[in-house]
């Protein structure tokens, strides 16, 4: 098993970042295997999604607003009760297949560090086991 870990730093309250490129230099020259990409944090998630049309990841932050919207009647002193609901909704981990050295993402897919407590700079782990 290989362990890389990437250090992200985001610029803004709610936002998704690609790192797809980051994932893919991190298995170079490995013919294939699994991938898994992890976010240690209770206020951020990973998440695929389309990565050609930026509007996407626009409607999936305006629609996760409006179901957990930032300010509401919760009991977290903190202030940040929606960024832990919403990286519970979206999860802390995800999986890829790796083969004949590539992700095997669809061609619209890519890989997103989302970030809804920011701005911070947040850990990726990413655990290749081939």
């Amino acid at each position: 098993m290989m362990i890389k870990e990437l250090s992200v730093r985001t610029s803004k309250r709610n936002e998704f970042i690609d790192i797809t490129r980051q994932v893919e230099q991190a298995v170079q020259g490995v013919r294939e295997g699994v991938v898994t990409v992890f976010v240690p944090h209770t206020t951020a998630a990973v998440t695929i999604n389309e990565n050609a049309d930026p509007s996407v990841v626009s409607d999936i932050l305006g629609k996760l607003a409006q179901l957990v919207p930032e300010q509401d009647n919760y009991s977290h002193a903190e202030g940040n009760s929606d960024a832990h609901i919403k990286s519970s909704l979206l999860g802390s981990s995800l999986t890829v297949i790796v083969k004949d050295g590539k992700l095997m993402l669809g061609t619209w897919q890519g890989i997103y560090l989302c970030e809804f407590d920011g701005p911070r700079t947040r850990r990726v782990i990413i655990s290749l086991q081939s």
